[in-house]
């Protein structure tokens, strides 16, 4: 999955007294885009010394850390020096062959998104600031404290003996199929949100259901939580017209297109198809 980067390390911890250095590397972000250095097809991760730019006045936010080399999001916008940089739509991370890069390049949106979203208190307005020994932001007036969202969000591989259920979702292009998939609501435990999900959106019963893995999923903000369940495939199918077009029962050999396995939907789908998705480890049963 995307997240998978080794011999690469990625570390997330929060470093306050940080400071931008000359090989530090530089994120910056313009709309749904975000700065490269490009040769032919290769990306690469710009790095402060590119930019002259950059100055005590610039101002940046320590993000996190790549191979021990600090990763900093430069707020202003840098120019785009052609033909060694560019802003390339942050799409790219589906088909790079750099997966630090993809990984990164995602995980620093889904913190300058939450920046972003909370400049100003949503209590009562004020400006807020970056807390000087942890991530998160607070409001000098009323004192309140704003972390990093992160919405959990089931997905759920439903099988009936040698078949998989998918589902097109209204947003999905041409002929793409996934997992059934959505947040958890306030009150609910993850496996009621599961059965909720599933037959708001296609109609069915499901049992035994099974935890496989999660994977952080940053262009959403969401936390995904992958589980297995059975369904009778007997049992009528009935979409939601609304987020769901299409549904249907698929066996191996004969699944549409779908997911790859940067995504854990991808993932537990290519598992199935080697007829591997119950084997997923010590599982442990739950019921609803």
């Amino acid at each position: 999955m995307i997240q998978d980067i080794f011999p690469h390390r990625f570390d997330n911890q929060y470093r306050a007294e940080q400071h931008i250095g000359d090989e530090d590397i530089v994120l910056c972000y313009r709309d749904n885009t975000l700065l490269l250095k490009t040769d032919g097809e290769t990306f690469g991760l710009p790095r402060k010394k590119d930019f002259p730019e950059i100055s005590e006045q610039t101002e940046s936010t320590f993000l996190f850390s790549l191979n021990d080399v600090s990763c900093f999001l430069v707020w202003d916008e840098l120019a785009a020096k052609e033909p060694d940089f560019a802003y390339q739509e942050i799409s790219f991370f589906r088909t790079i062959e750099q997966p630090e890069i993809a990984w990164v390049s995602i995980a620093g949106l889904h913190l300058v998104n939450w920046y972003t979203q909370n400049r100003f208190c949503g209590k009562c307005g004020s400006r807020t600031e970056h807390k000087s020994n942890e991530r998160a932001l607070v409001c000098p007036n009323c004192h309140t404290t704003v972390y990093p969202k992160i919405s959990p969000a089931i997905i759920v591989a439903i099988v009936s003996g040698d078949k998989l259920l998918l589902a097109r979702n209204a947003n999905f292009r041409g002929n793409w199929f996934s997992l059934i998939a959505g947040y958890v609501d306030v009150g609910e435990t993850l496996e009621e949100a599961l059965a909720r999900e599933v037959k708001e959106e296609v109609g069915l019963d499901v049992t035994n259901i099974q935890y496989y893995k999660s994977q952080p999923w940053p262009l959403s903000g969401s936390m995904m939580i992958g589980f297995v369940a059975e369904a009778d495939e007997h049992q009528p199918i009935r979409v939601d017209g609304n987020e769901i077009v299409e549904a249907a029962w698929f066996s191996r050999g004969n699944l549409p297109n779908h997911s790859s396995t940067i995504s854990i939907a991808g993932e537990m789908i290519a598992q199935f198809e080697k007829g591997e998705l119950q084997g997923c480890g010590a599982v442990k049963k739950v019921s609803v």
